[in-house]
């Protein structure tokens, strides 16, 4: 499928099989052509939320009708998926106006194959590298052994806003709805480091899933990154168990996973299962090279640059994201109320401004503070449209050390840390 964007429900309809394949795990039967793997079935079952009796006979690529009916995907709702290859889905702005993200409406970031058993009861993770106290826990002794807290936590996709790049850089073509704040629930990364007791000399963690690569190569892990051990100790960093209160979502992580705010969704490792501490910075898979990284300086529009030239990206920029009205509302009010979130990676939102005349006048939107720190932040205004005709609503955030986003930002060539402007547009009639 490429670049192409398109809803869940037409993207399992003209790509039956591979989306099988790629959503849940499933593998045509080796002898019965046209029907599935009963073991590879256990994906649908969770997104049905019940046990398939007559499995073996359910063809391969039929959508079951409680999941066309849902849109194709028990428990998600309106996302678009950029890819098949693997499936990436981003959210409308216009979903997105909820305070705390229905897991409903979280995008959807993969870099593999999700695994085909995300059953919690026989979950383990593994803490080990440089540590004194290596562990092995379940995920019933994380919720006995450390304390439980639950938080409003933005993730953002390194590569949010790629469309926009001009020329464009390869990847995942994102526009805006690569972002979300959902409250999850879990222990505190740095309360299971401290359990493990890090030796001296640790620089950086290590993160591994259990989704498998997509060239099916068993020595092969699609995504394993990890962050600098300052970053990892911080408060906010979650071991995740819950999403809203209920499971995390197949295709968010379950049964367990990384939250780490602030810094690129690929920090978060989904389906986790080791945590390991090392001595220099991880070389994992999509850590070397130029993947999540930016060049040190700015570049020319299509400059290539060489590897070396490349820095990792750690905290995310300051930006806001309109999320009412959505963009090509009609209106006969001569007023109109614009609301949104905004967030700024490690650092606070001080101001929002929204302008409905280009930029050439701006007022200041009210501004929640978070609900807790790495939340988004709540900001309204009410806009005055004095004539009838076309506008365009802009807004833009600007954080505590005074930076503000910009209306365009600087080329580079994968296309990552895009915070301009978000704008929509609103015509009076």
């Amino acid at each position: 499928m490429g670049s192409k964007r398109q809803s869940i429900q037409s993207f399992f309809a003209e790509n039956g099989v591979s989306a099988e394949r790629l959503l849940y795990g499933r593998v045509p039967h080796a002898d019965r052509r046209g029907f599935l793997k009963g073991a590879g079935l256990a994906g649908l079952s969770v997104l049905l939320g019940s046990a398939i009796p007559f499995q073996r006979s359910l063809p391969l690529g039929l959508i079951p009708v409680a999941l066309a009916d849902a849109e194709v995907m028990a428990g998600k709702d309106g996302l678009s998926v950029l890819n098949d290859r693997p499936v990436n889905a981003e959210t409308p702005p216009h979903l997105l106006d909820d305070e705390v993200t229905p897991t409903a409406r979280h995008f959807i970031r993969n870099n593999g194959i999700p695994p085909e058993n995300m059953d919690a009861a026989g979950w383990e993770l593994t803490v080990d590298g440089l540590v004194k106290n290596p562990l092995k826990l379940s995920i019933d002794q994380l919720k006995s052994d450390f304390e439980v807290v639950t938080q409003n936590l933005v993730i953002e996709c390194g590569g949010n806003g790629r469309a926009f790049f001009e020329p464009p850089a390869r990847g995942n073509q994102w526009t805006l709805g690569a972002v979300a704040c959902s409250a999850w629930t879990g222990v505190r990364l740095a309360d299971v480091l401290r359990a493990a007791s890090p030796k001296g000399g640790v620089i950086y963690t290590a993160h591994e899933g259990a989704d498998s690569h997509l060239s099916g190569d068993p020595g092969k892990f699609p995504i394993s990154r990890g962050v600098p051990i300052a970053k990892a100790m911080n408060s906010s960093n979650l071991i995740a168990f819950e999403q809203n209160g209920g499971p995390i979502h197949p295709m968010n992580g379950a049964p367990l996973r990384l939250v780490v705010p602030g810094w690129p969704g690929s920090c978060s490792q989904k389906w986790l299962t080791r945590i390991w501490l090392r001595d220099r910075v991880h070389d994992g898979a999509k850590m070397t090279g130029t993947s999540y990284r930016v060049p040190k300086h700015p570049v020319a529009p299509g400059t290539r640059v060489p590897e070396e030239d490349f820095e990792i990206i750690q905290a995310m920029p300051v930006k806001s994201l309109i999320t009412f009205p959505s963009t090509g509302t009609k209106t006969e009010l001569e007023t109109i109320t614009v609301r949104g979130h905004a967030w700024a990676g490690d650092r606070l939102v001080n101001r929002v401004e929204v302008s409905r005349d280009f930029g050439a006048t701006w007022q200041e939107a009210r501004c929640d503070d978070p609900v807790n720190p790495y939340a988004w932040q709540r900001f309204e205004a009410t806009l005055g449209l004095p004539e009838k005709g076309y506008y365009e609503i802009w807004a833009r955030a600007t954080d505590d050390a005074s930076i503000s986003q910009p209306f365009a930002i600087d080329w580079n060539p994968k296309g990552y840390l895009n915070n301009s402007y978000h704008r929509i547009s609103v015509t009076r009639v």
